[in-house]
């Protein structure tokens, strides 16, 4: 389910869309200094990731998708655990999920769009995986 060629590869594990094998931000999502900075290229196969200027404001449509399915999950464990909580704590335990989970909402969120518009090449992942052997 998750192996390479898989788009939950790439979007997981922020790998680079077409090889599914650089990493796809400078940092890690929770690294603030460089919060959530797309690479400018692929460092294995090359692939420029910014298509164009301001290319990855229309993750900010996915990110709100992203978030509204962890707030989603949130009250689903609640029912699912039996958790009796009032409205406002269950608005209270949503908003620190979503504030904790931010950052790597962002992440995932750039790393869907960019996997809208780039594809998985396996001859372009061979390539490299066999420079790398």
């Amino acid at each position: 389910m998750f192996n390479k060629g898989n788009k939950l590869h790439s979007i997981l594990g922020l790998k680079c869309p077409r090889c599914h094998q650089g990493k796809f931000l400078e940092s890690h999502p929770y690294n603030l200094s460089s919060f959530n900075q797309v690479k400018d290229e692929c460092p294995k196969c090359g692939l420029k990731y910014k298509i164009e200027p301001s290319f990855y404001y229309g993750s900010m449509y996915v990110s709100y998708g992203v978030g509204i399915a962890v707030a989603v999950a949130v009250y689903v464990l609640t029912v699912l655990f039996k958790l009796n909580l009032s409205l406002a704590q269950l608005f209270g335990l949503m908003v620190g999920v979503l504030l904790l989970s931010m950052p790597w909402i962002g992440a995932v969120s750039k790393a869907i769009w960019a996997n809208i518009f780039m594809k998985y090449d396996d001859s372009v992942a061979q390539q490299v995986r066999d420079q790398n052997s």
